[in-house]
């Protein structure tokens, strides 16, 4: 693959490189011509022109493009607002295929359903590009309609947008359809030469704390832990809600696991009633936290990517990064993460609203993320080494990375702090296991679960013999070295035989076990088995101990009071036979 990257200005120029690349075709063994162009905030009448002029010079090659917020060329941030990427097919293997439709949200799945026709047709398709108008409209329909898309076809791409961050305007053109302000344009390539390797970056980290997703229907956040989705930015970004929000929240994404990955998810505007519109749907009842960029993750992803990149010795390099990467960086340094794949290929792409990246079977859509494509004719020879050198930031970067640094320790922090209050809200402070309260909770809520599914549920309450005069001959510290020395063997036995069990102490030498889905006998051999075990363990003083046990299975219609009571009376009766051993009430 041979790559032409040049700068438009006006139609006279176009032409001059287009005779350059004619005559190198011509001194050359070159099959397809594919012309990729991206534009910033240029009109109509010049978008359309320069396509022109593309099919009178050139009228055997396709051409896509798309307006952007900035254009990537050899690696770096282009200064010119409209940029031409030429990309010759040096194998006559190499196919390539152009598709457009207009595309809302009504039309999304019809226009899956009719790219998926067309690779029918075409069974060489390794790779499927995308340059789409998506701003203003939800496109989880759109991702979730390529699911059952051949999982050998990999899809990527981003979409189009504009200079000003906060103008929805923005548009997509093709051989195929021409210019149009709803739509989507699709690359089809392929052949048995052609190999294509996709994979995305972020370098975001969450920061903060975590929101439950309360209420969202589509592609509406309406509701973080109850309250007005939008008050999560103005409570801990100071972010108003006015016409700037979405340039303010930018930088700002949600990080959330979906489909079993990370990703980030933008809010582009705020409404009246508090809920946030996204650009994708995003689900009820998962957690989330708003990310912020840190320099140096950024740059050891982009490192680490790089790496993988350089094994599959690409000829050309396509990047698709969000607009917020170059807000979050700024112009003089965003170049920092695309410069270094110029080192590997020839690499160019543009800035966008939206990246998409199939992994295994789902489309994504990604915000505030870098997707990487890179193609490659014919087979490896050597491998590329990949390097990067250190860098030294200064200014807002700076400030950013010690910003970061201290905001990642201080949450961290946070976080064990209030694990720690948390634990110590529920939990006996000697033995950690869960305290009266907390498992008098978990009564209910095995009891509840009882009485909807009908899952059993049994109690063992257990009293240390003679605990007393443990107390009272050796000490309290003794005391407490017997507490725990039963609190250890509880734990042990209790973990072999269920993992939904709670072990919490009951008060004093008393200790609680509540065991759903499990029935009285179960109970009462998990009783015996720590009854045995203890009677066998020796302390310093007080030497060996025994304790007496009472199991109980809950009734239909009993409340968790009149279950506790049954289980004390069991304890009791326990007692009076002779200690050291398991009654069943």
């Amino acid at each position: 693959m041979k790559q032409f990257q040049f700068e438009f200005s006006d139609i006279e120029k176009l032409k001059q490189e287009l005779d350059k690349i004619n005559q190198w075709r011509k001194s050359k063994d070159t099959f397809t011509t594919v012309f990729s162009i991206y534009a910033e905030n240029t009109d109509k009448e010049t978008i359309i022109a320069a396509c022109e002029t593309l099919e009178k010079e050139m009228p055997d090659a396709l051409y896509l493009g798309c307006t952007t917020n900035g254009t990537i060329t050899e690696g770096r941030l282009s200064d010119s607002p409209f940029v031409v990427i030429c990309t010759l097919c040096e194998k006559s293997s190499t196919q390539v295929s152009l598709l457009q439709y207009n595309l809302t949200e009504a039309t999304a799945i019809e226009v899956i359903a009719s790219l998926k026709q067309e690779l029918i047709k075409r069974p060489w398709v390794k790779a499927v590009e995308l340059l789409a108008t998506i701003r203003g409209m939800s496109m989880t329909p759109f991702c979730e309609a390529c699911t059952d898309i051949d999982p050998k076809i990999q899809i990527f791409g981003g979409g189009a947008f504009n200079i000003d961050l906060n103008n929805d305007n923005a548009c997509v053109f093709s051989k195929d359809k021409g210019y149009s302000e709803k739509s989507v344009a699709f690359l089809l390539v392929g052949g048995e030469d052609l190999n294509v390797q996709a994979t995305h970056i972020t370098g975001w980290k969450p920061l903060g704390r975590e929101f439950h997703v309360t209420k969202a229907t589509g592609n509406m956040l309406q509701e973080l832990d109850g309250k007005p989705a939008y008050d999560a930015y103005f409570r801990y970004l100071n972010i108003p809600n006015n016409e700037d929000f979405f340039y303010n929240t930018l930088e700002f994404p949600f990080f959330y696991k979906h489909h079993g990955i990370n990703i980030l998810r933008a809010p582009i505007a705020s409404n009246a009633d508090g809920s946030l519109t996204m650009t994708s749907n995003i689900e009820e009842n998962v957690y989330a936290r708003i990310a912020y960029g840190d320099p140096w993750t950024i740059l050891n992803s982009i490192e680490e990517g790089g790496r993988e990149i350089a094994k599959f010795q690409p000829e050309i390099i396509k990047v698709f990064s969000c607009a917020a990467r170059r807000t979050f960086w700024g112009n003089d340094e965003i170049s920092k993460e695309t410069w270094p794949f110029q080192n590997i290929a020839h690499t160019s792409g543009f800035y966008t609203s939206g990246e998409f990246l199939r992994m295994d079977t789902e489309l994504i859509q990604h915000n505030v993320t870098l997707v990487v494509a890179a193609f490659r004719e014919g087979n490896v020879d050597e491998s590329v080494t990949f390097t990067m050198a250190p860098e030294k930031f200064s200014g807002k970067v700076s400030m950013i990375n010690r910003l970061a640094t201290f905001i990642d320790a201080a949450t961290a922090e946070l976080a064990e702090a209030n694990r720690k209050l948390a634990m110590m809200a529920i939990a006996d402070s000697l033995t950690e296991l869960y305290n009266r309260a907390e498992t008098q909770r978990r009564i209910v809520k095995a009891l509840d679960e009882f009485k909807q599914n009908g899952r059993k549920v049994s109690l063992i309450m257990m009293d240390i013999d003679n605990f007393k005069m443990v107390n009272d001959t050796y000490g309290h510290k003794e005391g407490d070295n017997v507490i725990l020395g039963l609190t250890k063997i509880i734990r042990e036995v209790v973990e072999g035989y269920s993992s939904d069990a709670s072990c919490g102490r009951w008060g004093g030498e008393e200790f609680m076990i509540v065991l759903p889905n499990t029935d009285c006998s179960k109970a009462a051999e998990i009783a015996n088995e720590i009854r045995l075990k203890f009677a066998q363990q020796s302390f310093p003083l007080a030497r060996r101990k025994t304790v007496s046990v009472g199991v109980v299975e809950a009734l239909r219609g009993e409340s968790a009071d009149m279950v506790s009571v049954r289980v004390d009376s069991a304890l009791y009766e326990a007692k009076n036979n002779g200690k050291n051993q398991v009654f069943i009430g």
